[in-house]
Protein backbone atom coordinates (compact mmCIF):
# COMPACT_ATOMS: atom_id res chain seq x y z
CA UNK A 1 0.00 0.00 0.00
CA UNK A 2 1.29 3.46 -0.89
CA UNK A 3 2.27 5.84 1.89
CA UNK A 4 0.45 9.15 2.25
CA UNK A 5 2.88 12.09 2.20
CA UNK A 6 0.62 14.32 4.29
CA UNK A 7 -2.98 14.82 5.31
CA UNK A 8 -4.20 18.39 5.73
CA UNK A 9 -2.65 21.50 4.24
CA UNK A 10 0.53 21.68 2.21
CA UNK A 11 1.46 25.31 1.75
CA UNK A 12 2.52 26.26 -1.77
CA UNK A 13 4.98 28.72 -0.33
CA UNK A 14 5.91 31.98 -2.01
CA UNK A 15 9.57 32.84 -2.52
CA UNK A 16 10.48 36.23 -1.02
CA UNK A 17 12.65 38.48 -3.15
CA UNK A 18 15.05 41.32 -2.40
CA UNK A 19 14.76 44.62 -4.28
CA UNK A 20 17.29 43.38 -6.84
CA UNK A 21 15.21 40.27 -7.55
CA UNK A 22 17.44 37.83 -5.68
CA UNK A 23 15.97 35.42 -3.15
CA UNK A 24 15.70 36.82 0.37
CA UNK A 25 16.75 33.73 2.30
CA UNK A 26 16.51 35.37 5.71
CA UNK A 27 12.86 36.15 5.09
CA UNK A 28 12.30 32.74 3.48
CA UNK A 29 13.46 31.21 6.74
CA UNK A 30 10.96 33.31 8.71
CA UNK A 31 8.18 32.26 6.38
CA UNK A 32 9.09 28.58 6.68
CA UNK A 33 9.21 28.88 10.48
CA UNK A 34 5.76 30.51 10.39
CA UNK A 35 4.40 27.53 8.48
CA UNK A 36 5.77 25.03 10.99
CA UNK A 37 4.59 26.97 14.05
CA UNK A 38 1.27 27.79 12.39
CA UNK A 39 0.27 24.18 11.86
CA UNK A 40 0.96 23.48 8.18
CA UNK A 41 1.21 19.77 7.45
CA UNK A 42 3.73 20.16 4.60
CA UNK A 43 5.34 22.82 2.44
CA UNK A 44 5.64 22.80 -1.33
CA UNK A 45 8.66 24.81 -2.48
CA UNK A 46 9.45 26.00 -6.00
CA UNK A 47 5.97 25.46 -7.35
CA UNK A 48 3.80 27.93 -9.23
CA UNK A 49 3.45 30.15 -6.16
CA UNK A 50 7.20 29.93 -5.56
CA UNK A 51 7.97 31.34 -9.05
CA UNK A 52 10.06 28.34 -10.06
CA UNK A 53 9.47 29.14 -13.72
CA UNK A 54 11.85 32.12 -13.42
CA UNK A 55 14.56 30.28 -11.48
CA UNK A 56 17.76 29.00 -13.07
CA UNK A 57 18.51 25.43 -12.00
CA UNK A 58 21.17 26.24 -9.41
CA UNK A 59 18.97 28.82 -7.72
CA UNK A 60 16.00 26.45 -7.91
CA UNK A 61 17.97 23.71 -6.17
CA UNK A 62 19.51 26.12 -3.66
CA UNK A 63 15.99 27.16 -2.65
CA UNK A 64 14.94 23.52 -2.19
CA UNK A 65 18.06 22.72 -0.18
CA UNK A 66 17.54 25.74 2.06
CA UNK A 67 13.94 24.72 2.79
CA UNK A 68 14.96 21.14 3.60
CA UNK A 69 17.60 22.34 6.08
CA UNK A 70 15.35 24.96 7.66
CA UNK A 71 12.38 22.62 8.10
CA UNK A 72 14.75 19.94 9.47
CA UNK A 73 12.26 17.10 9.19
CA UNK A 74 9.48 18.78 11.19
CA UNK A 75 7.05 18.47 8.26
CA UNK A 76 7.49 17.09 4.73
CA UNK A 77 9.13 19.28 2.09
CA UNK A 78 7.74 18.64 -1.39
CA UNK A 79 9.86 20.08 -4.18
CA UNK A 80 8.46 21.31 -7.47
CA UNK A 81 10.75 19.82 -10.11
CA UNK A 82 8.44 19.54 -13.10
CA UNK A 83 9.31 20.61 -16.63
CA UNK A 84 8.06 20.37 -20.20
CA UNK A 85 11.39 18.66 -20.94
CA UNK A 86 11.40 15.16 -19.46
CA UNK A 87 15.20 14.95 -19.23
CA UNK A 88 15.27 18.28 -17.38
CA UNK A 89 12.57 17.12 -14.94
CA UNK A 90 14.52 13.91 -14.31
CA UNK A 91 17.72 15.85 -13.56
CA UNK A 92 16.01 18.33 -11.21
CA UNK A 93 14.15 15.50 -9.46
CA UNK A 94 17.26 13.44 -8.86
CA UNK A 95 19.12 16.44 -7.49
CA UNK A 96 16.20 17.43 -5.25
CA UNK A 97 16.12 13.89 -3.87
CA UNK A 98 19.83 14.16 -3.02
CA UNK A 99 19.12 17.43 -1.22
CA UNK A 100 16.65 15.63 1.05
CA UNK A 101 13.24 16.51 -0.39
CA UNK A 102 10.51 14.25 0.98
CA UNK A 103 8.50 14.26 -2.23
CA UNK A 104 8.20 15.85 -5.66
CA UNK A 105 5.47 17.85 -7.39
CA UNK A 106 5.31 17.14 -11.13
CA UNK A 107 3.29 19.46 -13.33
CA UNK A 108 1.99 18.37 -16.72
CA UNK A 109 4.21 19.44 -19.65
CA UNK A 110 3.34 22.92 -20.92
CA UNK A 111 3.66 24.70 -24.29
CA UNK A 112 4.86 21.68 -26.28
CA UNK A 113 2.19 19.67 -24.38
CA UNK A 114 1.84 16.00 -25.36
CA UNK A 115 -0.67 13.18 -25.91
CA UNK A 116 -2.05 11.13 -23.02
CA UNK A 117 0.36 8.38 -24.03
CA UNK A 118 3.17 10.91 -23.87
CA UNK A 119 2.02 12.02 -20.41
CA UNK A 120 2.27 8.48 -19.11
CA UNK A 121 5.74 8.05 -20.59
CA UNK A 122 6.87 11.45 -19.23
CA UNK A 123 5.73 10.88 -15.65
CA UNK A 124 6.87 7.26 -15.68
CA UNK A 125 10.38 8.26 -16.73
CA UNK A 126 10.58 10.71 -13.82
CA UNK A 127 9.15 8.22 -11.33
CA UNK A 128 11.60 5.56 -12.50
CA UNK A 129 14.52 7.92 -11.85
CA UNK A 130 13.93 8.56 -8.13
CA UNK A 131 13.07 6.76 -4.91
CA UNK A 132 10.80 9.35 -3.30
CA UNK A 133 7.03 9.82 -3.78
CA UNK A 134 5.58 11.94 -6.54
CA UNK A 135 2.50 14.16 -6.56
CA UNK A 136 1.15 14.75 -10.06
CA UNK A 137 -0.09 18.29 -10.75
CA UNK A 138 -3.05 18.67 -13.10
CA UNK A 139 -3.62 22.35 -13.90
CA UNK A 140 -4.91 22.64 -17.47
CA UNK A 141 -5.64 26.37 -17.14
CA UNK A 142 -1.88 26.97 -17.00
CA UNK A 143 -0.45 24.13 -19.07
CA UNK A 144 -3.12 23.56 -21.71
CA UNK A 145 -3.27 19.83 -21.03
CA UNK A 146 -5.46 17.68 -18.81
CA UNK A 147 -4.66 14.24 -17.36
CA UNK A 148 -7.40 11.83 -18.46
CA UNK A 149 -8.77 9.17 -16.15
CA UNK A 150 -7.20 6.48 -18.33
CA UNK A 151 -3.79 8.11 -17.93
CA UNK A 152 -4.39 8.41 -14.18
CA UNK A 153 -5.22 4.71 -13.98
CA UNK A 154 -1.99 3.80 -15.74
CA UNK A 155 0.16 6.19 -13.71
CA UNK A 156 -1.34 4.98 -10.43
CA UNK A 157 0.26 1.59 -11.07
CA UNK A 158 3.71 3.08 -10.45
CA UNK A 159 4.79 2.65 -6.80
CA UNK A 160 6.42 6.11 -6.67
CA UNK A 161 3.36 7.98 -7.98
CA UNK A 162 1.23 8.36 -4.87
CA UNK A 163 -0.98 11.44 -5.25
CA UNK A 164 -2.31 14.21 -7.44
CA UNK A 165 -2.88 17.90 -6.97
CA UNK A 166 -6.12 18.37 -8.87
CA UNK A 167 -6.55 21.96 -10.00
CA UNK A 168 -8.73 21.23 -13.02
CA UNK A 169 -11.93 22.12 -11.16
CA UNK A 170 -13.43 18.96 -12.66
CA UNK A 171 -15.14 17.12 -9.82
CA UNK A 172 -16.32 14.34 -12.11
CA UNK A 173 -12.67 13.59 -12.83
CA UNK A 174 -11.85 13.77 -9.11
CA UNK A 175 -14.62 11.27 -8.40
CA UNK A 176 -13.19 8.91 -11.01
CA UNK A 177 -9.67 9.23 -9.55
CA UNK A 178 -11.06 8.38 -6.11
CA UNK A 179 -13.07 5.46 -7.47
CA UNK A 180 -10.63 3.88 -9.89
CA UNK A 181 -7.16 4.55 -8.45
CA UNK A 182 -5.37 4.45 -5.10
CA UNK A 183 -3.94 7.95 -5.52
CA UNK A 184 -4.30 10.47 -2.71
CA UNK A 185 -6.10 13.59 -3.95
CA UNK A 186 -5.27 17.14 -2.90
CA UNK A 187 -7.36 20.10 -3.98
CA UNK A 188 -5.33 22.54 -6.03
CA UNK A 189 -7.91 25.28 -5.47
CA UNK A 190 -8.41 26.86 -2.06
CA UNK A 191 -12.12 27.47 -2.57
CA UNK A 192 -12.79 23.83 -3.48
CA UNK A 193 -11.34 22.05 -0.44
CA UNK A 194 -14.59 20.85 1.10
CA UNK A 195 -16.11 19.37 -2.07
CA UNK A 196 -12.77 17.66 -2.79
CA UNK A 197 -12.71 16.20 0.72
CA UNK A 198 -16.26 14.93 0.20
CA UNK A 199 -14.93 12.86 -2.72
CA UNK A 200 -12.23 11.29 -0.58
CA UNK A 201 -9.52 13.95 -0.80
CA UNK A 202 -6.70 14.10 1.75
CA UNK A 203 -6.32 17.88 1.86
CA UNK A 204 -5.20 20.89 -0.11
CA UNK A 205 -2.03 22.34 -1.57
CA UNK A 206 -2.83 25.89 -0.64
CA UNK A 207 -1.98 29.49 -1.46
CA UNK A 208 -4.14 30.89 1.37
CA UNK A 209 -2.12 29.03 3.99
CA UNK A 210 0.87 31.27 3.26
CA UNK A 211 -1.00 33.62 5.59
CA UNK A 212 -3.46 31.31 7.38
CA UNK A 213 -1.88 27.87 7.89
CA UNK A 214 -3.89 27.12 11.02
CA UNK A 215 -7.23 27.93 9.43
CA UNK A 216 -6.58 25.78 6.37
CA UNK A 217 -5.25 22.93 8.53
CA UNK A 218 -8.32 23.16 10.74
CA UNK A 219 -10.68 23.27 7.75
CA UNK A 220 -9.38 19.89 6.62
CA UNK A 221 -8.97 18.37 10.08
CA UNK A 222 -12.48 19.29 11.18
CA UNK A 223 -14.04 17.90 8.02
CA UNK A 224 -12.15 14.63 8.30
CA UNK A 225 -13.13 14.39 11.97
CA UNK A 226 -16.79 14.47 10.99
CA UNK A 227 -17.31 18.12 11.94
CA UNK A 228 -18.35 19.25 8.49
CA UNK A 229 -20.42 22.23 9.63
CA UNK A 230 -17.46 23.63 11.57
CA UNK A 231 -15.20 23.18 8.57
CA UNK A 232 -17.77 24.97 6.43
CA UNK A 233 -17.80 27.90 8.86
CA UNK A 234 -14.07 28.38 8.28
CA UNK A 235 -14.63 28.35 4.54
CA UNK A 236 -17.41 30.91 4.84
CA UNK A 237 -15.28 33.20 7.01
CA UNK A 238 -12.24 33.28 4.73
CA UNK A 239 -13.77 32.74 1.28
CA UNK A 240 -13.85 36.41 0.28
CA UNK A 241 -10.17 36.71 1.17
CA UNK A 242 -9.37 33.56 -0.78
CA UNK A 243 -11.11 35.02 -3.81
CA UNK A 244 -9.12 38.24 -3.39
CA UNK A 245 -5.89 36.24 -3.51
CA UNK A 246 -6.73 35.39 -7.10
CA UNK A 247 -7.86 38.82 -8.35
CA UNK A 248 -4.61 38.85 -10.33
CA UNK A 249 -2.28 36.10 -11.54
CA UNK A 250 -0.91 33.94 -8.71
CA UNK A 251 1.45 34.65 -6.93
CA UNK A 252 1.11 38.41 -7.41
CA UNK A 253 -1.68 38.91 -4.82
CA UNK A 254 -0.32 36.49 -2.21
CA UNK A 255 3.08 38.20 -2.20
CA UNK A 256 1.36 41.55 -1.77
CA UNK A 257 -0.75 40.06 1.05
CA UNK A 258 2.40 38.77 2.75
CA UNK A 259 3.88 42.27 2.53
CA UNK A 260 0.73 43.74 4.07
CA UNK A 261 0.87 41.10 6.78
CA UNK A 262 4.40 42.17 7.72
CA UNK A 263 6.67 39.78 5.85
CA UNK A 264 9.22 41.12 3.38
CA UNK A 265 8.03 39.08 0.41
CA UNK A 266 8.98 41.75 -2.12
CA UNK A 267 7.67 41.74 -5.66
CA UNK A 268 7.35 39.02 -8.27
CA UNK A 269 9.84 38.63 -11.06
CA UNK A 270 8.84 39.84 -14.49
CA UNK A 271 6.79 39.15 -16.49
CA UNK A 272 4.54 39.20 -13.40
CA UNK A 273 3.82 42.86 -12.67
CA UNK A 274 2.69 44.42 -9.40
CA UNK A 275 -0.97 44.99 -8.64
CA UNK A 276 -2.58 48.40 -9.06
CA UNK A 277 -3.08 50.61 -5.99
CA UNK A 278 -6.83 49.96 -6.26
CA UNK A 279 -6.27 46.19 -6.20
CA UNK A 280 -3.97 46.47 -3.19
CA UNK A 281 -6.62 48.38 -1.27
CA UNK A 282 -9.26 45.76 -2.13
CA UNK A 283 -6.92 43.06 -0.87
CA UNK A 284 -6.18 44.97 2.33
CA UNK A 285 -9.92 45.46 2.89
CA UNK A 286 -10.45 41.68 2.86
CA UNK A 287 -7.49 41.11 5.19
CA UNK A 288 -8.49 43.71 7.79
CA UNK A 289 -11.49 41.87 9.34
CA UNK A 290 -9.43 38.68 9.58
CA UNK A 291 -6.75 40.42 11.64
CA UNK A 292 -4.08 39.83 9.01
CA UNK A 293 -2.93 43.41 8.42
CA UNK A 294 0.36 43.87 10.23
CA UNK A 295 -0.09 40.54 12.03
CA UNK A 296 3.60 39.62 11.69
CA UNK A 297 6.15 41.85 13.41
Amino acid sequence: MKKTIFTGVGTAIATPMNADGSINYEEFGRMLDFQVSGGADAVVVCGTTGEASTMPDEEHLECIGYAVKRIAGKIPVIAGTGSNDTAHAVSLSQRAEKLGADGLLQVTPYYNKTSQRGLVKHFTAIADSVNIPIVLYNVPSRTGINISIDAYKELAKHPNIVATKEASGNFSLAAEIASYTDLDIYSGNDDQVIPMLSLGGKGVISVTSNLMPKEKHDEVALYLAGKQSEALEIQKRILAFEKALFMDVNPIPVKEALNIMGFKAGECRLPLASMTAEQVEKLRAEMQPLGLVGAVK
